[in-house]
């Protein structure tokens, strides 16, 4: 059962990927202009964004740091001058491993406002035009990691566990006027952020095919786009598992 419109035509449609410099967005990016939509990357890089519509023409490239909410406003304002946002893909991220016995209150913060502040700046600047229009899809990128407490989590969990919680509020408030709403919890993707991890990522794919999955996803209708199947199946059964199962059990194949 479908819980949003389909995405699959994306001739022409204007789409605004906010943290597309690398990663993920980078590759959702170049396949979204290749299906022929009217692509819009913004991210703090302004040479990476530079590069990016230098090598594909008709894209439009905005810099922004989406911690400045004046910054945020201003730019959604500006594209909103030019016409209307068909998507708005939210998938700006910070992370580093974090566990209690070392917090780094700095970092702590960074975590929050980017996540998580920069996603209702976005949010807030967006909301009232496409609410008004009736139309269009806002898509958060949240993690397995936000299922659950997980080890080395302590400052990225809690900030993708919120955007799911925004999401599904979201979805509530916005499906009944016609908007689409969905939430991305991607396992481990081979990115600039995993690039970090000193430990074993299970089930790690590339950027591009994370990008065919949404995009599949997205033409699924889907609320919740989750993968590698084969590994955020059981990230989902360890959700519903109750805690006196689910604590011996990470402890147990983390080692942590």
């Amino acid at each position: 059962m479908s819980l949003n419109p389909p995405l699959r035509q994306w001739s022409g449609q204007r789409v605004w990927l906010i943290g597309a410099s690398s990663g993920i967005g980078l590759a959702l990016a170049e396949q979204l202009h290749a299906l022929g939509a009217q692509v819009i990357v913004s991210a703090r890089q302004a040479q990476a964004l530079q590069n990016f519509t230098d090598q594909h023409p008709g894209s439009e490239g905005m810099a922004l740091d989406v911690t400045d909410a004046s910054a945020v406003a201003h730019c959604a304002q500006a594209l909103l001058a030019k016409g209307p946002l068909d998507l708005v893909c939210y998938l700006a991220g910070h992370y580093r491993a974090m566990r209690a016995d070392a917090i780094d209150w700095p970092d702590l913060l960074r975590h929050h406002q980017v996540n998580t502040v920069g996603a209702l700046a976005v949010l807030h600047a967006i909301i009232p035009a496409m609410r008004a229009r009736g139309q269009g899809h806002i898509s958060l990128v949240s993690s397995v990691a936000g299922y659950r407490g997980l080890p080395l989590s302590l400052a990225y969990g809690p900030t993708k566990a919120a955007l799911i919680n925004l999401a599904e509020a979201l979805y509530l408030d916005l499906q009944p006027h016609g908007l689409g709403v969905s939430v991305i919890n991607p396992g481990f993707v081979q990115t600039p952020l995993t690039a970090q991890n000193e430990f074993h990522m299970p089930a790690l794919i590339s950027p591009g095919q994370a990008a065919q999955d949404i995009l599949a996803g997205w033409a699924r209708g889907e609320f919740e786009l989750h993968f590698p199947k084969r590994f955020t199946r059981w990230l989902k059964l360890l959700r519903v598992l109750p805690y006196a199962w689910y604590f011996p059990l990470v402890r147990r194949f983390t080692k942590l």
